[in-house]
This record gives structure tokens, C-alpha cells and sequence, in this order.
């Protein structure tokens, strides 16, 4: 038995990969920053290359930090920025144009003209999901529409489509794999998530071609290898999940109402929710978590647009801190926000309330506010679209949370983590390994070859950091999150 599992997590800023032992530690890791490319305000960009050579050089940089070969690795585990749309060439591997980022507001007015033709319900009937340019379909579909000859080229499957796990499969592979998994597949707005199939009515509306989209395969099974040209060697591909779905997995939440939040870029709250998926009444998600054997898990979803992408717009935008590590130091020098309220709303807002007119706002400001204020802002303003997400999802489930499993980035911050079990309020545990993602997309691999024999062998690897419990009253507490929300609608339908 090979000794390590490979986990490759390619995100929203950077490629990361780890290489990883049978205790769900890390032996070694590598990151690499790629750029972000802001065409116009609202419009967000990667080029899939970049991503391509950052995720590959980072990958052999762990081979060889930790000094291994392709035959000491057991299996190779992908997990993904999950909705950034690409679309390549079938024969050059190629990418047409750059890759449309989940972020990116550019289908806005796609998502309005089908809203306006009565076909929201009929995609969230299917799908789960909301009518939001969040989703990749209409990405492909705005790509197939602008670049002259391409749906021509898409209907004679010349081009390919897909998320950013079936673009690295298919150049792991050399181009012998055109695959992505059900959480992924879930999240394109073509896929039917009750039959498990992309649905030709939903491709009909959007007027995707079907040639163009890869096999749907399950989470956890050896979809092929690895071209040995690129690590010395062939590797089993065997693992593929949305980076939110193998952070679920990889925080071991198997049981139904079990939740985890990630504090990445954006803020992502899952909720575990068995074999049966979940209609929302509240503007959450129904998405699938994962496939593993024949047997789909559900997931209810809160996605926040804007939460570790704050801190980084204090960082560049403002100038306010040089290093993001440096806002927990510049918060804690003020005991509150001083009544300073941040809305991130810098690319709209998510869950609950789907407003891709929304922008950032600031209010509450004094001649006595400072960037400590704002810092401290950001912070709850973190946490308290966590908050909004949390009451919708027990809402919607009825199961009442009493602790949440917390990893990404920020989960470092430990005033963040504090702020949060306040204003939940409930307990907040962060685990050991908080890179919990690529930790997800390891587990999903190695169970596949044999490497973990099964989910109780994942289970003890799970062991507790640090738990964070409320502290604070319940009168200041509920002050503080109305306040919030005066804010937010202070925010919304900015633009429209």
C-alpha cells in the first residue's frame, strides 16, 4: 500500500496542494496566489491556465518537499472553487476565453430575463437552486452567446465545458478524462438533483448543448490516472468534490444535521441532511454533498459571497492593515464597533437574500470611529451573515444547532470565532487540521483505493482545536444582530 494520499484544492485566490498521512495530518503543502482579473465593477475572471500551472507546480513542490515519488502516493484527491465555468477545445486542451468566476455578477441580467419568463420555480424544483448568476449555467451560457462560432463548435462537442475539477481531471489525465462528480454537477443549474442527470429541459432553456458537458461519476471511485509525464509516474485519480461539500466531509459531518461553516473567501454553511434533499423556504440551497457506493447525501446551503474577501479589500483597497493576520490584533484594541456597521456586499449578496444589487456599505460612522471600528466591523459583519444563514437553515430543517464545526482561513482568528458564538449563539469547534477541504478531497480519494477502509476510520482522525462558547447577553447580543440588519437593507437594490 502506498504510503500518503495527494489532495489538490484549487480555490478562488490560490492553487493549493497537500500530501497527506493515514492520521489526516499534512507532511508537507504548497500554495501558490494566481491573479484575479476584474474586467468591470461586478465582473470577476481567472485565467485557467494560470490556475492549471499553479495547481501542477504546486503539487510536485509537495512530492518534493516531502520528498516522495508518484508510486508513494496512493491516490489523487481534487476539490474545487466550484461554480467558475471553463470552456476549452477538445483537441488542444486550450481554454476559449478566460474562466468566468462564481462571483462574477456578468449573467445578472440572464438570471432576470428567465426569472421574467416564469422559469424560477422549475429550476428550483430541480436543481435546488436559485435563479442567481452564482450558478455556472448561465455562465455557458452568456460564453456560448458572445464568442462568434463557439455554440456552433459546442454542438459538435469540439468544445468542452467544466467546472474547475473536470478542467484539472481532464489535464491530469492528459486528456483521457472529461468527468466531474454530483456536488459539483448540483451546482450548474443543469442538473437534476432528484434523477442524478443533467436534464434536457433545463439544458433546453439555457440552450446548452449536452456534447459539451462531461460524465457525472461519483465522489469517490477511480475515475483513471494520472499522464505519468507529470509526476514520474501514474497515480490513481480517485476523489472529486465542490470545495464546500469535501470541507463537510472532510469535518467528518456524516450524520444528517450535522453542519460546518468555511471561512474562505466567502462564507459557506452546510448542513448535512441524509439520503433526502431538503426544499428550502428560506433562500438557501439544496445542493448534493456527495455520492459515495449509489448512495447520494443532501445538503442544505447558505452561501455568503463576501466574508475573507473583506479583509482583504481593508488590506488592498484601503490600506488599512498590511497583512490580513493583522486585523484580529487591530479589532481587539476596541471593545465594540462603536455602532459601525459593514455590509460586504461588494459582488451582491447571497443567501438569504439573493440581491446581486446589493453593494458594500459602511454606516454608522463618527468623527470618533476609527479603523479599529472597522476592522471590528468586518469581523461581525462575518459573523453575522453566518447568523442569517444559521437561523434560515434550522428554519428549514427544524433541527435546532447546538454547535458548529468551523474551519478555512479566518477560523484562525480566534476573536472571529468568539464573535460568532456569541451571536449564534451556540458552541463553535474548530478542529486540529483546519484545512478541512483538501483534508475532504484526500478522504474521498483514499476511501476509494482502499487507503481508509471506511468513514469510522475518518471519524477518529477528527480531533478538536479549540471550542469557543457565548458569553454575551442575550439583550446586547439581539441589539447588535438588529442593528445588522438595518444595515443590510440599507444595502440592498443599490444598483438596480
Amino acid at each position: 500500500m502506498s504510503k500518503f494520499v495527494l489532495a489538490l484544492d484549487q480555490g478562488t485566490t490560490s492553487s493549493r496542494s497537500m500530501v497527506i498521512g493515514r492520521d489526516g495530518r499534512a507532511i508537507a503543502s504548497a500554495q501558490q496566489e494566481f491573479p484575479q482579473i476584474y474586467p468591470q465593477p461586478g465582473h470577476v475572471e481567472h485565467d485557467a491556465e494560470a490556475i492549471w500551472a499553479t495547481q501542477l507546480q504546486t503539487a510536485k513542490d509537495c512530492l518534493s518537499k516531502a520528498k516522495l515519488s508518484a508510486s508513494d502516493i496512493a491516490a489523487i484527491g481534487v476539490t474545487n472553487q466550484r461554480e467558475t465555468t471553463v470552456i476549452w477545445d477538445r483537441t488542444t486542451g486550450r481554454p476559449v476565453a478566460n474562466a468566468i468566476v462564481w462571483q462574477s455578477r456578468i449573467t445578472a441580467d440572464i438570471c432576470a430575463k428567465l426569472k421574467a419568463d416564469g422559469t424560477e420555480a422549475l429550476f428550483r424544483s430541480k436543481t435546488g437552486l436559485v435563479l442567481d448568476a452564482y450558478f455556472s449555467g448561465t455562465k455557458i451560457k452568456h460564453l456560448l452567446d458572445t464568442i462568434p462560432g463557439l455554440r456552433s463548435r459546442a454542438e459538435r462537442g469540439d468544445v468542452l465545458f467544466g467546472t474547475i475539477d473536470s478542467f484539472l481531471l481532464w489535464r491530469l489525465s492528459g486528456g483521457k478524462l472529461h468527468v466531474t462528480d454530483p456536488s459539483n454537477a448540483s451546482r450548474t443549474l443543469l442538473f437534476n438533483i432528484h434523477t442524478g442527470q443533467w436534464d434536457d429541459e433545463l439544458l433546453r432553456l439555457l440552450n446548452v448543448p449536452r456534447a459539451m458537458l462531461p460524465e457525472v461519476r461519483s465522489s469517490s471511485e477511480v475515475y483513471g490516472e494520472t499522464d505519468a509525464s507529470l509526476f514520474g509516474g501514474s497515480i490513481p485519480l480517485a476523489g472529486d468534490a465542490g470545495d464546500q461539500q469535501a470541507a463537510t466531509f472532510g469535518q467528518c459531518c456524516f450524520q444528517a444535521g450535522s453542519a460546518k461553516n468555511t471561512y474562505g473567501t466567502g462564507c459557506f454553511l452546510l448542513m448535512n441532511t441524509g439520503s433526502q434533499p431538503v426544499a428550502s423556504q428560506s433562500g438557501l440551497l439544496t445542493t448534493v454533498a456527495w455520492k459515495i457506493g449509489g448512495e447520494t447525501t443532501y445538503a442544505l446551503e447558505g452561501s455568503v459571497f463576501i466574508a475573507g474577501a473583506a479583509v482583504q479589500w481593508l488590506r488592498d483597497g484601503l490600506g488599512l492593515i498590511a497583512k490580513a493576520s493583522e486585523i484580529e490584533a487591530l479589532a481587539a484594541t476596541v471593545t465594540d464597533n462603536g455602532g459601525v456597521y459593514f455590509v460586504p456586499a461588494l459582488s451582491g449578496l447571497g443567501a438569504p437574500y439573493w440581491d446581486p444589487h446589493a453593494r458594500g456599505t459602511i454606516v454608522g460612522l463618527t468623527r470618533g470611529t476609527t479603523k479599529a471600528h472597522l476592522a471590528r466591523a468586518t469581523l461581525e459583519a462575518m459573523a453575522c451573515q453566518t447568523r442569517d444563514v444559521l437561523d434560515a437553515m434550522q428554519r428549514d430543517s427544524g433541527v435546532p444547532l447546538a454547535e458548529l464545526q468551523v474551519d478555512g482561513g479566518a477560523s484562525d482568528n480566534n476573536l472571529l470565532m468568539q464573535i460568532q458564538a456569541d451571536l449564534l449563539p451556540a458552541r463553535v469547534r474548530r478542529p486540529v487540521v483546519q484545512e478541512t477541504t483538501a483534508l475532504g478531497a484526500a478522504y474521498l480519494a483514499g476511501l476509494a483505493v482502499g487507503y481508509w477502509t471506511d468513514r469510522e476510520d475518518l471519524r477518529r482522525n477528527w480531533q478538536l482545536d479549540r471550542e469557543f462558547t457565548p458569553t454575551m447577553d442575550a439583550v446586547p447580543r439581539e441589539r447588535l444582530y438588529a442593528d445588522w440588519q438595518r444595515a443590510v437593507e440599507r444595502s440592498r437594490a443599490w444598483s438596480a
